[in-house]
């Protein structure tokens, strides 16, 4: 089936026939009936599968420590780029360093390889801050080039939790850093809330922890 590039679609598995029934076709039923989809609170609501058009560019946005990384590696199968895959390699190159003195590099290795994934017109699932507008935008113009639409997925968490998960991967955002990210994000949601679109968005999903849990698979149709 073919997914119009301004709807997203989830693609369900029917139940098995009963008895003197065929094998049912597959069906796909539409995710959004609207450009945008808030899901937190609502796990029973939220599919198993979000997907978008192939050769789609889909930014996986939130507060540091919020989760991010690990719902992309447990439901991303397709070309996935992740800062914090960056990060480490660096990490491995440069062991007993401060992160703060390479920290340029690890960037301007991840905006290459981004930039790089865009050209090939692959369908990307990006992992960066995209609370910050122009990754948006220089993401959105990326993907219009080719023809394709920016997908937005943000990952909802209270600041607390977020910080939890700083503890837990022993990776801490500077207290300043944190603060700005959390402006971020607040008026990045409150718009989205708003039921509009960030610039050059084409589509936006809210999620929260408990909807998050239930995806399994953030990917594009074939």
């Amino acid at each position: 089936m073919t997914v119009g590039h301004n709807t997203s679609q989830v693609r369900e598995t029917a139940a098995p026939p009963g008895p003197g029934r065929g094998a049912p076709a597959r069906r796909t039923r539409p995710l959004m009936s609207e450009a945008v989809r808030d899901l937190r609170g609502r796990p029973g609501s939220t599919p198993p599968e979000l997907l978008f058009d192939a050769g789609d560019v889909v930014v996986v946005s939130g507060l540091p420590g919020s989760g991010k990384t690990t719902l992309m590696r447990r439901t991303v199968t397709d070309r996935r780029i992740d800062s914090q895959d960056t990060r480490r390699a660096w990490q491995r190159r440069l062991p007993g360093v401060p992160y703060a003195l390479y920290r340029p590099l690890t960037r301007t290795a991840h905006f290459a390889r981004t930039w790089w994934a865009l050209r090939s017109g692959d369908s990307l699932v990006v992992h960066d801050c995209g609370t910050q507008a122009w990754v948006r935008h220089w993401l959105g113009r990326g993907a219009r080039r080719r023809g394709r639409a920016l997908r937005l997925v943000v990952l909802d968490v209270p600041p607390g939790t977020a910080l939890e998960g700083q503890a837990s991967r022993g990776r801490w955002v500077s207290k300043y850093a944190f603060a700005r990210h959390r402006g971020a994000a607040r008026r990045l949601i409150a718009q989205v809330e708003a039921g509009r679109l960030p610039t050059g968005c084409a589509s936006a999903v809210l999620l929260d922890r408990a909807s998050a849990d239930v995806l399994r698979r953030i990917g594009f149709a074939e």
